[in-house]
């Protein structure tokens, strides 16, 4: 392949880490150390290379440090090879993406922002360490305690800054446009109300949590000093009143935070099913009005992708961590005040451990990241040689591998044990690290609240119930890292279901009208000219006229045109130049679902959907009655073999019609075409698939069916078309070569009369 080796070549000398794999038109895969093991990072490549035009799609593995990049195939190699090397740059010098925001903002609302800020930042830092110094060394045991708990403030503020940036900051081209509105706002949509409800719910849950710790705390000082000062006040004087004032107090607080955790885990996860429901029922409505284009090869998975787990991710954000966020937020607007109002000499050390925690659950989240990502690709790979080998039974067997088969998937499967320990050692290894300093913090705050208490400088009734309150909070702080990590996959998630939303739909075509019981279906091309996007010219300067009433072949050389003219004809394309007429119109200027509703197409390989036969028969007619689809059956010579089958036209035909043979299932859809009874038929080698005896028996039947429609028969078996009207003989270029009936094309003795001697097995191949 020296076009594809020159490409290659032409890319020159690339970046350090950076080389290119494989090259072919329209795709490019390079290897790309910088994404090793950085799953951000490659996330973060992936974005900014489908924010390039021309990049129709991007992924980066951190796991294998390969990049797959799809282009337009009018882009040059080479200047995709350019282009790739330009962003792996930008992105090592800016990892997280963060500059790829910086043009959305106004040059003149950010300039001053920035000299200000070289100047005040310094100033606030010098100043505040100057403050905190003087505090630390002159102030009062007060001050220095708010000092410490200033500082917990701040390193818990520079770990979150860091993952915010990580998150927020990676670039992201799929914003609506004209909106300022974050997305989560977006997803959320028309579902404002039930969010105000879930919030309101997991707020009251949360408070009910922390009143059940100060009553359990209550509870605690009265078995030990015989009363709790807070209830003497309430009335209750006694112990033993006390007591049962707190057994109530307890029960009803444990009775409001399980009825309010139910109502409102209940609401996020109906929130989350209203968002998954609402978005995948517009998006989907979208993607079938997109231009076929869109719809058909290797994109189909992007949008199933898009359509499935991309619209999941959005629903499951708010059916989980968001719920986890407000309760986190919620447990420290409770709980830090209260400790610096009531117990500000305990607060800094009951606080202490969230910087940490935080930024062990967020360096967990990356690492556990890679770590899943590379047990995953060794279960695929294991899993895939496992099928491979046990399909293969009697290719093993004859060559005598069965030990040889079975030594590959104990390695295989040793990687995936070992893959499997990896990352239990380090889920455990975070798991009881957060243990660790939650009983650090309890530990230090009983030491340090106990010497304050003997010292006479905090009440011991303030700081009993105030003992086992921060560790809700720690608790949930090791949730941090995978909430982060969610909320990166949902603005990811988003951008990508934006992006196929932005995708333009069909135009509906002109005002012209057409009723197809007035179509008589004559159809001219008129000098039309097509070429698919990267290749040569399909048809050039084309003029063909197909008489109504009239049963017309399209044969010739595959890639001469014949299917692009029924494409066109069906408006699945549009033509550069020139025009496509149906009884004097131009397509173009019809409505598009008039247009379709009057052609009936039965293509080579037919789509069957998951359903019964009769439904698939009927599909697009769902009115018919059964007779009707009974005859259609029989004039598509369908009728014999359905009436065999167990269930008759009942019996499921499973996905894509695998139940059928390839004969069976071009029966049903061109029974389905019957069916529609439309003034105009396009057969696209839709009897290809069956023997000749069957095929004989339909042309018999459509000749009497094509007694008052005009019908296109596009074929390759000659034998399919030699009783037609009119053939056109099409040949490369999309030129019509020669044109005529069967007999008039044989007396000329040309290209026709070749084929149908190699057919007929006159010349030797």
């Amino acid at each position: 392949m020296p076009s594809l080796r020159g490409a290659a070549a032409g890319f020159g000398s690339v970046e350090p880490g950076a080389s290119p794999r494989s090259v072919t038109p329209g795709r490019q895969r390079w290897d790309v150390r910088l994404v090793l093991g950085r799953p951000r990072t490659a996330e973060a490549l992936a974005a900014a290379l489908r924010r390039v035009p021309g990049i129709t799609e991007a992924r980066a593995n951190p796991v294998t440090g390969g990049v797959l990049v799809r282009h337009d195939a009018r882009l040059r190699a080479a200047e995709v090879g350019r282009i790739v090397r330009r962003v792996v740059a930008r992105v090592a010098e800016d990892p997280t993406g963060a500059r790829g925001q910086a043009p959305a903002r106004p040059a003149s609302a950010s300039a001053p922002q920035t000299g200000r800020g070289l100047v005040v930042r310094p100033v606030l830092a010098v100043g505040g360490g100057v403050a905190a110094g003087v505090a630390l060394i002159r102030g009062s045991a007060l001050s220095r305690q708010l000092v410490a708990v200033g500082g917990v403030a701040v390193a818990t503020a520079v770990v979150l800054r860091k993952a915010w940036n990580r998150t927020v900051d990676a670039p992201r081209d799929a914003a609506a446009p004209g909106t300022e509105r974050h997305p989560l706002l977006e997803i959320v949509g028309p579902h404002r109300r039930r969010l105000h409800r879930a919030a309101a719910l997991s707020v009251a849950c949360q408070a009910a949590e922390v009143a059940l710790g100060t009553f359990l705390g209550w509870t605690g000082l009265v078995l030990i000093k015989g009363e709790a000062a807070p209830l003497v006040s309430l009335g209750l004087t006694t112990a033993s009143a006390q007591l049962w004032g707190l057994a109530g107090l307890v029960a009803a607080a444990c009775a409001a935070v399980a009825g309010l955790s139910y109502a409102s885990n209940l609401q996020w996860r109906r929130l989350g099913q209203d968002i998954e429901h609402d978005w995948r029922g517009r998006t989907y409505r979208h993607v079938q009005h997109l231009e076929l284009g869109h719809l058909e090869g290797e994109r189909t998975s992007r949008v199933a992708g898009a359509l499935t787990n991309d619209v999941g991710q959005l629903g499951a954000f708010f059916a989980g961590p968001a719920n986890d966020v407000l309760q986190l937020g919620t447990s420290l607007a409770l709980l830090v005040p209260a400790f610096l109002l009531l117990a500000p000499q305990i607060a800094w050390i009951a606080f202490l451990p969230i910087p940490v925690i935080a930024w062990l659950s967020l360096h967990h989240q990356d690492k556990a990241a890679a770590d899943y990502a590379a047990a995953g690709e060794h279960r695929a790979r294991l899993g895939s040689q496992v099928i491979n080998s046990l399909e293969a039974g009697a290719t093993v067997k004859s060559f005598c591998t069965e030990d040889y088969e079975a030594e590959r998937i104990d390695g295989l499967s040793e990687e995936v044990q070992e893959s499997g320990r990896q990352t239990d050692r380090s889920t455990i290894r975070h798991a009881e690290t957060v243990r660790a300093c939650t009983t650090a913090s309890m530990a230090g705050t009983l030491l340090i609240g106990g010497r304050a208490v003997l010292d006479g400088t905090l009440r011991f009734e303030v700081f009993s119930p105030l003992i086992g309150l921060p560790q809700m909070l720690l608790m949930r702080m090791s949730r941090l890292g995978g909430i982060a990590d969610q909320y990166q996959r949902t603005l990811a998630s988003y951008d990508r279901v934006q992006r196929l939303r932005a995708l333009p739909v069909e135009a509906d075509g002109g005002d012209g009208t057409l009723d197809p019981a007035d179509v008589r279906g004559e159809i001219v091309l008129d000098g039309v000219t097509f070429a698919y996007p990267g290749r040569p010219a399909t048809l050039e300067n084309l003029s063909l006229t197909i008489r109504a009433g009239q049963v017309t072949a399209l044969v010739g050389a595959t890639g001469s045109g014949k299917t692009t003219i029924a494409r066109l004809l069906m408006r699945f394309q549009d033509a550069e130049s020139g025009r496509v007429l149906l009884d004097g119109q131009d397509v173009r200027d019809l409505r598009r679902h008039d247009l379709r509703r009057a052609i009936g197409f039965v293509a080579q390989d037919p789509f069957l959907f998951d359903g019964s036969i009769a439904d698939n028969i009927r599909y697009g007619s769902f009115g018919a009655p059964d007779e009707a689809v009974v005859q259609a059956a029989a004039m598509a010579e369908a009728h014999t073999f359905i009436a065999t089958l167990p269930d008759g036209y009942d019996t499921l035909i499973g996905e894509r019609g695998t139940a059928l043979s390839g004969g069976q299932r071009q029966r049903i859809a061109l029974a389905r075409a019957i069916l529609k009874d439309s003034p105009v038929v396009i057969l696209d080698e839709a009897t290809s698939a069956v023997d000749n005896e069957t095929e004989a028996a339909i042309q018999r039947t459509l000749r009497s069916f094509a007694s008052d429609r005009t019908m296109v028969v596009i074929a390759h078996r000659l034998s399919t078309v030699r009783h037609v009207d009119r053939i056109y003989v099409m040949d490369k270029g999309g030129i019509v070569a020669e044109q005529g009936t069967h007999d008039e094309l044989l007396a000329q003795h040309g290209l026709y009369a070749s084929l149908w001697q190699l057919q007929a097995g006159e010349l030797a191949a």
